[in-house]
């Protein structure tokens, strides 16, 4: 079979070559920057365009296009008012292709659930690579360095990008609890040995329970924070009794993990122990964090409605930062040196877009993913009330990927290479709140007997 015929058949697959492209290994001295998942990513935002040129149709509602689109005005007014044409068209591409144009082609090639079924179980799988590489590292003290020794779970993402392995375990720890609480997907006439309802929803439980090891050595207290809430989000939304129940397992799993085998238990407590720290005895990092918070409300400021400009901060931190600020946190490990990694930005998201894109590009950068929260819960809900249990899990997914970035970039922003797979987990949070929930929600009308509602995104996949 032809590559285009797998392509027309298919339109997911280049999407899944993005995420498979995230457990390359990296080079070491790299900077942290763009990894060959973000040149896959480009490639699949110009085979969409190019897709959808030859079937000369209408790829987005007008509802879909709006909120999408609405970061593009922040970000290129922002663009025009950057410290160089180069920087400014940099961080115009950047915004662009993970919170626009990948989002926008993930959503357009999602035909079915299976192809989202597809979608989700690569980012399962990706997580589970990375956290298996992550174990290893720990155990093999062949890590990112943490106090000392090269025991921090990094993965394939090497000491430049300590998150990315956090990032991507966490993500497929809330795809896996998706599909473990949200019924699963029966087999289709096409996929005969596909798994069971029950045995898939088992199958993902013990992923989620595999993960949480991975998870806890990676030693990033974000991703930790982010990802409870958003498992006690996805388990509020699943209704109280599965709740207790997994709840119990969950607390099961840790006791065995950290109290029966000692898991890092010294250095674990102490990490942890330390969350309740940040206002009374805060560590270098914190105190680096919160003086750079303090400088990115100081360019909004001055700056209020535009702020700096993109890729400002770096230029303007210095004039706004207190004496606090240390040069630059230490990376070493994983396959790399020692080397001093300056402190380019706030690690906050609403900040840096705040102090680089001013009031105006916060309210259109927010008020998209806004729109998507709440466009999902509805799709959710009307999944609830019409008892339709079929797909909901991507229901429990979307919204579930969409709380842990919300909670997460109130402590982190975007860079490095794991930065495209949040345009893709963006894209699969699109396509549940424009076109999977919303058409759960056209079904609730009609069997409500109301007037049939228009498919908010033609041409694109529905459940």
């Amino acid at each position: 079979m032809s590559l285009a015929l797998w392509l027309s058949r298919r339109p997911v697959l280049p999407v899944l070559a993005v995420v498979a492209a995230l457990a390359l290994p990296l080079s070491g001295g790299g900077e942290g920057g763009a990894g060959p998942a973000d040149a896959v990513s480009a490639l699949v935002v110009g085979y969409c365009v190019l897709r959808l040129l030859r079937e000369r149709r209408r790829p987005l509602s007008r509802t879909a296009a709006v909120v999408l689109g609405l970061p593009v005005a922040g970000t290129a007014l922002a663009a025009m008012g950057a410290v160089s044409p180069g920087a400014g068209f940099a961080g115009l591409g950047r915004y662009l292709q993970v919170f626009v144009l990948v989002p926008a082609a993930v959503v357009l090639l999602l035909r079915d659930r299976r192809d989202v079924r597809l979608l989700v179980w690569t980012l399962i799988g990706l997580a589970l690579w990375e956290g298996a590489v992550g174990v290893k590292q720990y155990v093999t003290a062949t890590g990112a360095s943490y106090q000392g020794e090269d025991i921090r779970a990094v993965g394939t993402f090497g000491a430049q990008d300590v998150m990315g392995m956090a990032t991507v375990v966490s993500f497929g720890l809330i795809c896996a609890v998706g599909v473990a609480l949200g019924g699963g997907t029966a087999p289709t006439p096409s996929s005969a040995s596909a798994p069971t309802p029950a045995r898939e929803r088992v199958i993902a439980g013990v992923c989620a329970l595999a993960l949480l090891l991975p998870l806890a050595l990676s030693f990033s207290r974000g991703a930790w924070i982010a990802t409870t809430l958003t498992l006690t989000v996805q388990l509020a939304l699943s209704g109280p009794r599965r709740a207790l129940k997994v709840g119990a397992v969950a607390l099961a799993a840790g006791v065995v993990l950290v109290g029966g085998l000692g898991v890092g238990t010294a250095m674990l407590q102490e990490r942890l122990g330390s969350i309740t720290q940040v206002a009374d005895a805060p560590d270098q990092s914190v105190t680096d964090r919160y003086t750079m918070w303090a400088a990115a409300t100081g360019m909004w400021r001055e700056h209020p409605l535009t702020g700096v400009g993109l890729k400002g901060f770096p230029e303007y931190r210095d004039g706004h930062a207190s004496l606090a600020l240390s040069s630059g946190s230490d990376t070493a490990g994983a396959g790399a040196g020692f080397r001093r990694q300056p402190l380019l930005s706030p690690h906050n998201m609403y900040l840096l877009v705040l102090g680089e894109q001013g009031l105006t590009g916060l309210l259109c950068l927010a008020g998209s993913w806004l729109a998507l929260l709440v466009l999902g819960l509805r799709g959710l809900w009307a999944t609830r009330t019409t008892r339709a249990a079929g797909g909901r899990e991507y229901g429990v997914i979307g919204c579930g990927l969409l709380v842990w970035l919300l909670v997460d970039f109130m402590y982190a922003d975007i860079g490095g290479p794991s930065t495209v797979l949040t345009a893709v987990a963006l894209g699969l949070v699109a396509w549940w709140a424009l076109v999977g929930g919303a058409e759960r929600g056209r079904s609730a009308r009609i069997a409500a007997g109301g007037v049939p509602a228009v498919p908010v995104a033609r041409g694109a996949g529905v459940l």
